[in-house]
């Protein structure tokens, strides 16, 4: 292992030394989309969309491919597409036969999403972990992280066989067609308790093999991944992680920010750790973050071509759906600190799709970005245009400000007073000061971070409350719905019918105060 570490770490730095011609970022993405529409030419859904005339427009097949093919969503592509792969069905969206469909998290759903994932998606993920592990050499990292083992916090990676295709999480797909050099050599915990479907069970494991690790990479969601470090701190009366794990040194997260975390971590982490972040869906591997201090990059030359639709009311109802025929502007041609939703097509046969992530370009000549939201996941009930990012630094704010841990929140906005209010959720189990102080902070914080929030608490945003919640309660409505464990995410933003349940569930725990 020793070997291997330093052999890696050596190779990385002699790739650094040379510079690889890189070319403009639309011709990859013309490359990319060229290829998609090529392989996907003969199924059915390009039958129907004539992606062999789109083909023969040599000059401008990239906008006669906008202008043919419609906007999707989930519900449209699985209606229309996606329901007859899970009948065994040939060439449907792409060339053969999906074998894998991923079951997302699902935090703006009610219930899972089935994602096809082809071979060729497999391929594409493990081409963006190959590139990630190159980009490793732009940070100063010890040979000894390469050394050790990798303890990856996902879902369960147990399959299900569905007939025809086999069902799970992500997780699961990507276990199964891990290289076999970092399945026996570094992967933890195993393929034994990873397979294990209840996600209790597979931390009291974890847990218990712990001192017989020697783990240098930790990679998953951060409120799961604390929830883990501090059970195995506790268990073993440790001062921090560092006391059984002496070579940790990289933390690969993503799936939601670090920001409210970032305080808690410290305290488990302390500063010996670099923070990498990620961006992967059940729809692929997106991108990474390549450099220090930078934003995610993105791939774009891994069989995903992208567009970006404008966040705007013009582009988007009320309710994060988008509007027909809406602007898209492809990665050459954005601007940074422009909210855009992340629209892609892919070699898994996902076309003008619509994934629900918004996102910022930090670098645009990088092509370097930020995870600020989701679609349907913002609080805009009277102009007050409150994003996930605003959310999150201001729970960050209030976390260093108190010296408290938060793992959880959530907010809703409601009529109140024939205007609107807004009532935030946070879990916090060491919270010394009251409601009322909460309040202020979170108040103070979004007036300075968001001009339109700072006006419409002037006028139609009459009130803020906050309920402060044991983090327990938030862990226990994800497994009353089925979706505890490492893959899943409680949504930032309730609404409608979401909200109903949350506000039952309290109720029916008793926790929840009378409304106003």
């Amino acid at each position: 292992m020793a070997l291997l570490g330093n052999l890696i770490a050596r190779s990385l730095q002699l790739r650094k030394q040379f510079k690889l011609r890189v070319a403009p970022p639309q011709t990859y993405q013309r490359h990319a989309l060229r290829q998609l529409l090529e392989r996907g030419q003969y199924t059915s859904f390009g039958k129907h969309y004539g992606f062999s005339k789109i083909m023969s427009q040599e000059v401008d097949f990239v906008n006669a491919f906008r202008k043919k093919v419609p906007v999707h969503t989930y519900n449209e592509m699985y209606k229309q597409w996606w329901y007859r792969c899970q009948k065994g069905e040939e060439n449907v969206t792409w060339p053969g036969k999906v074998k894998y469909f991923a079951l997302s998290s699902g935090t703006s759903e009610a219930a899972s999403k089935h994602i096809p994932v082809t071979q060729d998606m497999i391929r594409s993920i493990k081409n963006v972990g190959f590139k990630q592990l190159y980009s490793m050499a732009n940070f100063k990292l010890s040979p000894s992280v390469f050394e050790k083992g990798i303890l990856m916090l996902g879902g369960s990676t147990s399959l299900f066989e569905k007939g025809d295709y086999y069902e799970g999480d992500m997780s699961g797909i990507s276990a199964k067609n891990m290289p076999k050099w970092i399945s026996s050599l570094r992967y933890k915990p195993g393929q034994k308790i990873s397979r294990k479907p209840n996600w209790e069970e597979r931390i009291k494991l974890i847990v218990e093999n712990a001192p017989q690790w020697d783990v240098s990479m930790i990679c998953g969601v951060p409120a799961w991944v604390q929830i883990v470090l501090e059970r195995i701190i506790d268990t073993y009366n440790l001062k921090s992680i560092h006391d059984i794990w002496p070579d940790l040194g990289i933390y690969i997260h993503g799936g939601v920010s670090i920001e409210p975390y970032r305080e808690s971590f410290k305290k488990l982490l302390g500063d010996r750790v670099t923070y990498i972040e990620t961006y992967m869906a059940s729809e692929g591997s997106f991108g990474f973050q390549a450099r220090p201090d930078g934003g995610i990059k993105l791939v774009l030359n891994a069989g995903i071509f992208y567009e970006f639709v404008p966040f705007t009311s013009e582009f988007f109802d009320e309710e994060g759906n988008p509007k027909s025929d809406p602007d898209t502007y492809l990665v050459h041609e954005v601007k940074e600190d422009v909210e855009y939703a992340v629209m892609i097509s892919t070699c898994s046969g996902v076309w003008r799709y619509i994934i629900g992530d918004v996102v910022r370009f930090t670098n645009a000549a990088e092509h370097e970005i930020a995870i600020v939201g989701r679609t349907k996941q913002f609080l805009s009930l009277c102009g007050e245009h409150m994003s996930i990012d605003n959310m999150n630094k201001a729970i960050d704010t209030l976390s260093k400000k108190l010296g408290v841990t938060i793992r959880e929140f959530t907010v809703a906005g409601f009529k109140y007073q024939n205007l609107f209010a807004h009532r935030w959720y946070i879990g916090c189990d060491d919270c010394n000061v009251g409601a009322d102080a909460v309040r202020d902070i979170l108040d103070e914080t979004l007036c300075k971070l968001n001009d339109d929030y700072a006006v419409e608490r002037t006028s139609a945003l009459k009130d803020i409350f906050v309920e402060i919640l044991p983090n327990s309660i938030f862990y226990d409505y994800l497994r009353s719905k089925g979706k505890e464990g490492a893959m899943n995410k409680f949504p930032r933003v309730l609404k409608g019918q979401q909200l109903k349940d949350w506000e039952r569930f309290l109720e029916q725990n008793h926790l929840q105060k009378a409304l106003v």
